[in-house]
């Protein structure tokens, strides 16, 4: 089952975020309407700074290919808890990521 996380923002603000039901401990529970919320223990900069190592190192290993390419995208799934923040969704033999590189054919000067 789905639910809303209110992540914090450094500003002060926040966002929600639809997340898939999981362990739910230490997680405040909050009422807005008729709907529950749950507080995040972390801000959502935070849980993003989880995720930066795993892009970080994807895009490292590809930039120092041969052949570098001249773009480099890389997705992959995120899944958010209002306990752990961010982490790479299936990270483990199951991960999937989709990549794409892209090198710009040099035009020829006539």
């Amino acid at each position: 089952m789905k639910h809303l996380v209110e992540f914090p923002l450094e500003d002060g603000s926040s966002i929600l975020v639809e997340v898939e039901d999981a362990e739910m401990g230490g997680v405040v529970r909050a009422s807005r309407g008729s709907e529950t919320i749950a507080k995040a223990q972390k801000t959502f900069e935070e849980a993003m700074d989880k995720v930066k190592p795993a892009a970080s190192t994807i895009i490292a290993k590809l930039r120092s290919l041969h052949d570098s390419p001249d773009e480099i995208e890389v997705e992959f799934g995120l899944k958010l808890s209002a306990d752990a923040g961010a982490f790479v969704a299936s990270a483990g033999m199951e991960a999937n990521y989709t990549v794409t590189l892209k090198w710009k054919k040099e035009e020829r000067k006539l």
